[in-house]
């Protein structure tokens, strides 16, 4: 893996490419991003049941396009907490609690379902 710099729009990213050898064809790497990709959702599942507090739920479908809090973050209720991208409109997602982000169970481009747990608050 080879890391570079990006500057996107006057903001500076780092980000690791990973050569694809001529024998390692494009469906290999996406059979080994799909069994991560189930291996990370099992793990959130379990740690999800395990984390007490009030469960933040996706009210719609949609893409998670802005996370705007962290683990860790105090929040009160109405802040802001997500923004959601349904039906072509962007939506907040504001806390229904006051209180400190325990974990978020998303990532930003997520698509979700109605009802799926985004954050837990504490």
């Amino acid at each position: 893996m080879k890391k570079y710099k990006v500057r996107v729009n006057d903001k500076v990213y780092e980000v690791e490419v990973e050569e694809i050898s001529s024998a390692t064809s494009a469906t290999e790497v996406e059979k080994e991003e799909e069994k991560e990709d189930v291996v990370k959702a099992a793990q959130t599942q379990t740690t999800a049941e395990n984390i007490s507090g009030e469960k933040v739920l996706a009210p719609l479908p949609g893409t998670i396009t802005g996370i705007q809090v962290k683990v860790g973050d105090q929040v009160e209720a109405g802040d802001v907490l997500f923004i959601m991208e349904a039906m072509k409109m962007e939506n907040e997602i504001p806390s229904p609690v006051s209180g400190t982000v325990k974990a978020i169970h998303v990532t930003k481009n997520a698509a979700v379902d109605t009802g799926e747990l985004l954050e837990t608050i504490g």
